[in-house]
């Protein structure tokens, strides 16, 4: 059994349209910048980072991969549509999900020729670092968190407690290596040299990545910048992992530049049933409560049994 890295235990849920259908509204402008002015689209990613929709009460719903793709295809279509703005807010999530986005990011860039910006909001660090490498340009805030390169895949073992108790455990298996790091029997080293060497292998690809998307960091500096540790979008800066320093208005301002735009209104997509107010609304949820639209959970969980099995470009305060 293999259990994940930590994650911060109040999350963000958003469920999906009714009948699916993204409308559209205009949430920031130029002064007297009329309605048929050429539009910045802001998608906005948020949360874990995974394929999977959420379980228990709310399953079904949407995922993150699900919700930029569909959002991705309508500012692609639009030809009115000049730039995308990308808010991340995210610690990160599965490597898959992760390289799934980047890879719907570059493909809509190569595509449509239309630039990307990301604006980085409170965190953006692991997972949410490796999508924002996809963009032309990362634009952090002074007090962004963001990132801790790198991959975990948390392992918890409960054979010694059980055997204090009398309780022993066996796995009937098809071969040694089947019931891998099995929290019920004895550690065996082994095993965790085939955890290890996966790893490293996604290791190998993330801190490529980053290679190549960020040319200009000082290769003297480079394995120290991508050990995990973590940076406040000022120390970013300064480190090279980031572009420029500001908020969502400077991102704006920046995509207008990249798209050749003296005047643009700033444009998010949103389900029927809830409308965004700025461009601060998380406008993906209809019918939730009244505070905008998210559904806010507080969970008590440990957080390594919070999140199913699997390898993670994660970052959270609670990691060891």
């Amino acid at each position: 059994m293999i259990l994940p890295a930590c994650l911060p235990n109040r999350f963000v849920i958003d469920l999906a349209g009714s009948d699916g259908k993204l409308l559209e509204k205009r949430v920031l402008h130029d002064p007297g910048t009329p309605a048929s002015a050429p539009k910045i689209a802001l998608i906005d990613i948020e949360g874990l980072i995974a394929h999977a929709p959420s379980g228990g009460l709310f399953a079904g719903s949407g995922n993150s991969v699900d919700e930029l793709a569909a959002r991705l295809q309508k500012a692609e279509e639009d030809p009115t549509v000049r730039a995308v703005i990308l808010r991340v807010n995210s610690p990160g999530g599965t490597v898959a999900a992760s390289e799934s986005i980047y890879s719907e990011l570059r493909s809509f860039r190569e595509r449509s020729k239309k630039p990307v910006v990301v604006s980085m909001a409170e965190v953006a660090a692991s997972g949410g670092y490796y999508i924002s490498l996809a963009a032309d340009r990362v634009i952090a805030q002074p007090s962004s968190i963001t990132g801790s390169i790198g991959v975990i895949i948390q392992t918890m073992n409960f054979s010694k407690g059980m055997a204090m108790i009398g309780v022993e455990s066996r796995a009937v298996k098809s071969g040694p290596n089947k019931d891998i790091a099995n929290p019920f029997e004895p550690i065996r080293e082994e095993q965790y040299a085939i955890l290890q060497s996966t790893v490293d292998d996604f290791y190998a690809a993330f801190r490529a990545l980053v290679r190549e998307r960020r040319p200009a960091i000082d290769a003297s500096r480079f394995d120290s910048l991508v050990d995990g540790r973590i940076f406040t979008g000022r120390q970013a800066l300064d480190a090279g992992l980031v572009d420029s320093l500001g908020d969502l208005r400077d991102a704006f301002s920046e995509a207008k530049r990249l798209a050749s735009l003296d005047r643009a209104q700033l444009v998010k997509y949103h389900p029927d049933g809830r409308t965004p107010m700025s461009p601060y609304s998380l406008a993906l949820a209809p019918n939730a409560p009244a505070q905008g639209s998210r559904i806010d959970l507080q969970l008590q969980l440990p957080n390594a049994l919070s999140l199913p099995p699997g390898f993670y470009y994660l970052w959270s305060p609670e990691l060891p």
